[in-house]
């Protein structure tokens, strides 16, 4: 059997699967799989399922990494890594997911139960359908196609399934490349399908530094109708904002790879001041977003953010402290001529018929750790972008199409 032949095989078992993906959707959007953070006790319930389902598909090389964490449940955020053996063991194509999701947020704002699955219009609703069960069932799927079929991959096939990816993965990918950092070699490639475009044209290979700041400034409190007796923190905080809009000239630079192709920086959260309308606040706190380009170092930004701090506390005799809420320096890129970019390339091509591009973006992911860590690492999948809003859906053709691509990939031979 010649390459094509075992693809067109696993092809077509892929679609004959497609209810069976709809259905695997429903299991586990009804197992909440919350961080403590978040509410919840954990992964645990829905890893069990997921490891479970792994065994009866005829997965038979699984291991579960558990990180200690006593507010989950069995005090342990469970980690999953499946593997199929390839004709070349030399190296392993990774599909990596993760199985914790985040909140359902406004109840009334969803048409449906965020809990239980509906399917309408090519589409299944709920609470994690896209992030990130859509690329995870994929993942799954892919690997129970090459088994049905008794196809065996080129190279190794391996599934990691973390937890922790919506609370900042310390429990989960960043707990594998710490304490296992023997599952992973310099020539394999890892896919995370957690990003990606409609169209599927959009291959992320590196992201921006993100950094979130806190910016406390403290006046005085006093009477409203009596200003000069204290010192406005929220006007002078005000001020402030406007003033921390110069970081955009600043640092102006452009970068094609990105989209969009510039630093950003943008006021986000504010806290409650005080609680009646006739009192001038003597504290005021409000929160930055910032995703910087690797063109700068965080240093410069942090010194440019403190000089504009200490104009307005002169202007207006403020304190004004800030402080990293989340500081994320921005990886080495993945070159755009890696092997797993390549032969993504060649597989979204075959797939969806679409010349997919490297590119850059602002928002993180959890890549960010594998590209740390000197791994060459791909974000890619067909995304609506419905992730963390109400009435989240995946496509279902999509997932059926991605786990194409998944098995395509595997099945490529040395270039």
């Amino acid at each position: 059997m010649n390459v094509q032949e075992a693809y067109q095989m696993v092809q077509q078992k892929l679609d004959e699967l497609r209810e069976e993906m709809i259905q695997f959707q429903q299991a586990v959007t009804a197992i909440p799989a919350l961080a403590p953070e978040n509410g919840g006790d954990g992964e645990w319930d829905r890893a069990m399922y997921i490891k479970n389902y792994l065994a009866r598909i005829g997965i038979d090389d699984i291991e579960q990494i558990d990180a200690p964490d006593s507010r989950a449940k069995q005090g342990k955020r469970p980690n999953l890594v499946a593997r199929i053996a390839g004709k070349n063991p030399l190296k392993t194509v990774w599909i990596m997911a993760h199985m914790d999701v985040v909140p359902e947020g406004d109840r009334s704002l969803w048409e449906t139960d965020p809990w239980q699955v509906v399917v309408k219009n090519g589409k299944i609703y709920g609470r994690g359908t896209e992030d990130n069960q859509q690329g995870l069932t994929s993942a799954v799927f892919t690997a129970r196609a090459f088994r049905e079929t008794g196809v065996q991959p080129w190279f190794n096939l391996g599934l990691v399934l973390v937890a922790d990816e919506e609370t900042g993965s310390e429990y989960g990918l960043q707990y594998l490349l710490k304490h296992r950092s023997d599952l992973f070699k310099q020539d394999d490639m890892i896919i995370v399908p957690d990003a990606g475009e409609p169209t599927s044209d959009m291959i992320e290979v590196a992201e921006k530094a993100i950094i979130w700041l806190k910016f406390v400034t403290k006046g005085k409190q006093c009477h409203a109708s009596l200003p000069g007796h204290g010192i406005n923190a929220f006007k002078a905080a005000s001020y402030l904002v406007v003033e921390l809009d110069k970081l955009y000239q600043q640092f102006c630079a452009r970068n094609a790879m990105f989209e969009p192709p510039i630093s950003t920086f943008e006021p986000t959260q504010k806290e409650p001041n005080v609680q009646n309308v006739n009192t001038i606040p003597g504290e005021d706190v409000f929160y930055f977003d910032c995703r910087l380009l690797p063109e700068y170092s965080v240093e410069e930004l942090l010194g440019a953010v403190r000089r504009i701090c200490d104009t307005i506390e002169r202007r207006f005799r403020v304190t004004i402290t800030f402080e990293p809420v989340q500081l994320l320096e921005a990886a080495p890129p993945t070159p755009p001529t890696a092997e797993v970019v390549r032969r993504l390339q060649r597989a979204i091509k075959d797939v969806y018929g679409v010349d997919a591009r490297p590119k850059g973006i602002g928002g993180g992911t959890v890549a960010a750790f594998f590209r740390q860590a000197g791994l060459p690492v791909a974000v890619w999948s067909t995304l609506d972008d419905t992730c963390h809003q109400p009435n989240e859906y995946a496509v279902i053709q999509s997932m059926v199409n991605d786990a194409k691509v998944f098995a395509h990939v595997a099945l490529q031979q040395e270039d």
